[in-house]
């Protein structure tokens, strides 16, 4: 058995990264019509169906592979999670309702035809970051945060317009946001280890979506010869703002308390808050 179908395609970052001749982190199928139903048809071992979303997972060949179904969605609520309004549209439909042009393609597994009707071919090819629509970051302000974090993974920068639109959306935030989706896009971003990256959120206002009163931090590391690896590194870099408004866990809150020890010895004693000195902070702290 094959998992091809003339209405079953790659979809999003596979197709990109394939693109940009790069491993792909996850491969993400989608089917054009139902995929609950798709998966039944062809007698696939099916492990988990979600009807709400469209979404099944099978076993196939002894891996976990999720199918979706090609869906539409609207933001009753902006910067929250979006409604289905209807699932098993038309392919095009549901590209229109993704982030950027290099994530709205998809491959049909059977002849390898890519669809492309937003422009994300010539947006790789000049490395440009493109969103959507004008109310991109309007509808989900973690965007911003992804357009970071894609930009600093494969060298590409906003178009013109996308950064025009992101300029104006940090100066008219909406705090009435998802941030526990926040939150997923800034251990995402910062998990990079790089210093671009806390560079780039302070200098363009990034910083601004972490809440209403959350200011630039008076003192923060020197972060040239951070080494870290683990899935704490995001809050070494932000570990001097306030992040009230992210649900931490028990390990991160005390990252967070580390760092105010430090950030009060710095202000008391004028003594520079050096890397290694974050690093024994870090080992302690997630211990």
């Amino acid at each position: 058995m094959s998992l091809k179908d003339e209405n079953l395609y790659f979809i999003g970052g596979v197709v990109r990264d394939e693109m940009l001749g790069i491993p792909s982190l996850d491969t993400d199928y989608c089917y054009e019509g139902d995929a609950i139903e798709f998966a039944k048809q062809k007698g696939l071992n099916i492990l988990r169906e979600n009807p709400a979303f469209g979404t099944v997972r099978v076993l196939f060949e002894d891996k976990e592979i999720d199918i979706a179904s090609t869906r539409e969605e609207f933001y009753p609520q902006k910067g929250h999670l979006p409604v289905v309004s209807n699932i098993g549209c038309a392919l095009k439909d549901d590209l229109k309702r993704r982030d950027f042009t290099i994530n709205a393609m998809a491959k049909r597994t059977t002849d390898g035809e890519v669809i492309d009707i937003l422009g994300g071919i010539d947006d790789i090819k000049s490395k440009k970051l493109r969103v959507l629509h004008d109310k991109s970051f309007e509808d989900d302000p973690t965007r911003i945060l992804r357009a970071l974090k894609f930009s600093l993974r494969f060298g590409f920068t906003l178009d013109g317009n996308t950064r025009l639109l992101q300029e104006e959306y940090l100066k008219n935030i909406n705090y009435d946001m998802s941030y526990h989706r926040l939150k997923k896009e800034l251990v995402e971003t910062f998990n990079l280890n790089s210093q671009e990256a806390y560079e780039r959120f302070t200098s363009e206002g990034i910083y601004k979506l972490l809440g209403k009163f959350v200011h630039l931090p008076e003192c923060h590391p020197d972060f040239m010869n951070l080494n870290y690896s683990g899935r704490h590194i995001w809050l070494i870099y932000l570990s001097f703002f306030n992040l009230d408004n992210l649900e931490l866990t028990r390990a991160e809150k005390r990252i967070i308390e580390w760092a105010e020890r430090l950030k009060t010895e710095e202000q008391t004693n004028n003594t520079p808050i050096e890397s290694i000195i974050i690093n024994e902070i870090y080992k302690e702290a997630v211990s």
